[in-house]
């Protein structure tokens, strides 16, 4: 369900984004199109330049951990109102969707047994696959999207009806190897407008932008749970056994 009413758009003058961003962003004009909003300075962007290029945008917060609510190491309620401001400034509505049960099905399973077997997993790569290109996508089409977006720092590009995953621009943030697990019917309702920009050109659109989040820092924790002591929070899911020392 929605959590607001749709807000008046402010004018967003785009000052900096050359030509080649302008034409790449009116692929989009009049598609109906579904923006994953973290809370973070990318996908605000995201949403941003999608809703200035003439989509027809609405925003998804995902909610994909809600087993404490500790907000020193979990920024799940400030980034939501992130979220919602950015909603509000852009002029799009936005839905906050729970996805927690999926993510502890899908995900967090299979980082406690990775971990449990002395293997380091990586969760983000099952999230995208799982959660953000999956539950998240079959949410926004059963809504009636055309495809999502998200701030991923990644390309795509057809050769011959198929669509190829890319590296995005940025060197130093590029993402593609997060979602090299993505399906090509995954890819194909997918959108990076970041793709073909580097972060600090991101950071000055937001400011231009006047978006809220211009200046918050990346967030660096396990994906959807946040950065908080890693052995403690292990000792919490992982029971300790007795053994013999090798």
């Amino acid at each position: 369900m929605p959590v607001r009413e749709k807000q008046p758009a402010r004018r967003l003058v785009l000052k900096y984004a050359d030509e080649f961003i302008v034409e790449i962003i009116k692929m989009y004009k009049n598609q109906n199109i579904v923006v994953g909003l973290s809370g973070g300075v990318d996908s605000s962007v995201t949403a941003a330049l999608l809703k200035r290029g003439g989509a027809n945008v609405r925003g998804v917060f995902m909610q994909n951990w809600e087993d404490d609510d500790n907000d020193e190491y979990c920024s799940i309620k400030q980034d939501s109102l992130d979220a919602m401001a950015v909603a509000d400034i852009v002029g799009i509505d936005i839905d906050i969707v729970n996805f927690a049960a999926q993510y502890k099905d899908k995900v967090f399973a299979y980082f406690l047994q990775e971990y449990q077997a002395g293997r380091t997993p990586n969760p983000d790569v099952l999230c995208n696959a799982e959660i953000k290109f999956k539950c998240f996508l079959d949410y926004a089409v059963a809504e009636g999207a055309e495809a999502i977006a998200t701030g991923h720092y990644a390309r795509k590009e057809v050769r011959d009806g198929v669509h190829y995953l890319l590296r995005g621009v940025d060197a130093n943030k590029d993402q593609s190897y997060f979602l090299y697990r993505l399906q090509p019917y995954q890819l194909q309702k997918a959108l990076f407008p970041l793709g073909h920009l580097e972060k600090p050109e991101v950071r000055r659109l937001a400011v231009e932008f006047g978006l809220p989040t211009a200046a918050k820092k990346d967030s660096t924790g396990i994906c959807f749970i946040g950065e908080r002591p890693f052995r403690e929070f292990l000792q919490k899911y992982l029971p300790t056994h007795n053994g013999n020392m090798v």
